[in-house]
């Protein structure tokens, strides 16, 4: 195979002079001179000038201690820069370091940027195989550590690229191409994969260790249970080769002082119990039902060894993934039975700690005991409503159930099941100082027929309203105290979404939608305080950092799969004809 990597020269590698942005705060200065390598004291607690991870920290906050946009300023925020990139699906978020800028571009290219102007410092290309789709590669993160850039490429190889000069430094065989479905963690010095894997085949249906420095693979672990494992009679009768639920999505929080890894594995597939079955209550209609499919996951990050589940909905019959994040709070925990249906007895209201919190496509809300697992308290996402799929918890031990009268019992039987698409794959926020998340999201259900001759089991399929709610809320960001699980839809529109949430310490919201629009918005009330139109839709992506003691709001246009032409055609009538094939970078500023 052939690689070729492209270097262009520039100023900014290895930036090591630092200015002062605000009491704490380092930010590098446009300078040559000695590569400062990220060590993982630097990736557990990151410079609030940089963003190491795909939500900026470990625990998946999502949250810049950056203070220079506010409140006060934001509506003076302008356009510092904008870059194209190729035609492509673009469903990722770039790493910054010390004022460079890594990107993953439509293509499955690999630029490195000056983050204060956009220009290209390398660009790294690969010559791809036939039948690697470089165009349809849907990495959601890089990784960084010490001197090499991270990368999942879409013909199975994990690579190590120098962050210098964006030559390959190792590469290691993994999979056919599924692991440009997930992303990357980098944690305990290893580079931490999940992917997709394909109907009804167990084959890549795990999630990864590699040594960072080596490329050697230190652990696997597949996130489908093994007859004669803890979970492997939760299958029936299924033949090990064909328990397939994939751990592609975004990648997984981590604990630096635990050394846990959680992550969220995706709904079972085919998608339909009577066709992987060919009965629908061939396995339970309660958890533990096809483990560890739609449910969250503790690894030792030293072994890859499982330390606890739990699972949120089991037995998925409607293609329901729960692999979004997992975000990790230490919190008072009070959750409060006016807002939240669904709450342990054995809870001490009042106590503090660590938990982790999920919101998931699916819908669903739920908050465990990071220690253990152990369920606390959960809602419906967003709202409660007769055609739920999931709609029971057995609040003592946490089993979670599905709705029976939501199933397909015989071929050809439809539903109308809520939720669906209500959280895609970008990411939502928490913001420590109102110890609140801030959850972009769409009401909106889906309409489902079961085909059996399929190979996915289903026929026609299609995501609508939620039946009886306003079209032009079908798109709202949702405020949700962690502790005691109230929530306030601070805002509202009948456009969808698919950017990623952001929030920051001036006390601001930042999103943007398919309909072109990056807003900011106010943290406690969500009114609009600033809003610019860009050339395309608004897609994942949402970081904020600084360089030389400027503060920069970036976000990527670019093209979706699934859960970007789903909404536009929900909403077709609620906005002009969405803005295809356009995929670029835009970054502002202030004066």
């Amino acid at each position: 195979m052939v690689k070729r990597s492209h270097v262009v020269a520039a100023s900014l590698l290895g930036a090591v002079a630092v200015a002062s942005v605000s009491p704490g705060i380092r930010t590098a200065l446009a300078q040559t001179g000695a590569f400062v390598p990220v060590t993982q004291a630097m990736q557990a607690k990151p410079d609030p000038a940089d963003w190491l991870h795909i939500s900026r920290t470990y625990n998946h906050h999502r949250f810049s201690p950056l203070t220079l946009i506010n409140k006060r300023n934001v509506s003076q925020l302008r356009m510092a820069w904008s870059r194209g990139l190729p035609q492509g699906t673009q469903e990722s978020t770039p790493i910054v370091y010390r004022g460079v800028m890594y990107v993953m571009a439509p293509g499955a290219s690999i630029q490195a940027l000056n983050a204060t102007n956009g220009d290209l410092i390398w660009e790294y290309e690969r010559a791809y195989p036939r039948g690697a789709s470089a165009a349809a590669a849907r990495s959601k993160s890089l990784g960084i550590y010490e001197d090499m850039i991270y990368f999942g490429a879409p013909d199975g190889f994990l690579l190590a690229l120098d962050a210098q000069t964006g030559k390959l430094r190792w590469e290691t065989k993994v999979d056919d191409g599924q692991i440009t479905a997930g992303g990357l963690l980098v944690a305990d010095g290893k580079v931490i994969s999940n992917r997709t894997c394909l109907q009804g085949k167990r084959e890549f249906c795990f999630i990864a260790a590699h040594d960072a420095k080596t490329g050697k693979e230190v652990w696997k672990f597949y996130v489908t249970a093994a007859p004669g494992e803890p979970g492997g009679d939760t299958w029936g009768n299924l033949p090990v080769d064909q328990r397939a639920a994939g751990p592609w999505g975004l990648p997984g929080s981590y604990d630096p002082v635990r050394k846990v890894v959680y992550w969220g594995v995706a709904n079972p597939n085919p998608y339909t119990r009577l066709k992987r079955h060919g009965r629908y209550d061939a396995v339970s209609l309660t958890s533990p039902s096809e483990l560890y499919s739609n449910s969250t996951i503790a690894l030792n990050v030293e072994t890859g060894k499982l330390v606890w589940y739990f699972q949120e909905l089991p037995g998925d019959d409607w293609d329901a993934d729960h692999n979004q994040e997992r975000v990790l709070v230490h919190t008072r925990v009070s959750p409060d039975p006016r807002f939240v249906k669904w709450i342990n007895p054995a809870l001490t209201t009042g106590t503090e700690q660590d938990v982790v919190v999920t919101v998931a496509e699916g819908g669903g809300m739920f908050a465990v005991a990071q220690e253990t697992g152990q369920f606390l308290w959960g809602r419906p996402f967003p709202f409660d409503d007769p055609n739920i799929n999931m709609n029971t918890v057995d609040v003592t031990t946490g089993r979670t159930g599905v709705n029976p009268d939501k199933l397909f019992k015989k071929d050809g039987d439809s539903i109308v099941g809520c939720y669906h698409n209500t959280r895609g794959l970008w990411q939502i926020a928490y913001h420590p100082g109102k110890n609140s998340l801030y959850v972009p999201f769409h009401d909106q259900c889906l309409t489902m027929q079961a085909v059996n001759s399929t190979p996915t089991g289903y026929g026609r399929r299609t995501g609508v309203m939620r039946p009886g709610s306003d079209p032009k809320a079908y798109m709202g960001i949702a405020k949700i105290d962690v502790a005691t699980g109230e929530m306030r839809v601070i805002y509202s529109q009948a456009q969808a979404t698919n950017g990623s949430a952001l929030t920051t310490a001036g006390d601001l919201v930042f999103f943007g939608d398919l309909n072109r629009r990056l807003r900011a918005l106010d943290a406690d009330d969500g009114k609009v305080l600033w809003e610019a139109v860009v050339g395309g839709m608004i897609v994942n992506s949402t970081i904020s950092y600084a360089v030389n003691g400027k503060q920069y709001i970036m976000v990527y246009t670019g093209e979706g799969q699934s859960v970007t032409t789903g909404p536009l055609l929900v909403t077709a009538n609620a906005m002009p004809p969405a803005v295809r094939r356009h995929s670029a970078i835009y970054v502002f500023a202030l004066p």
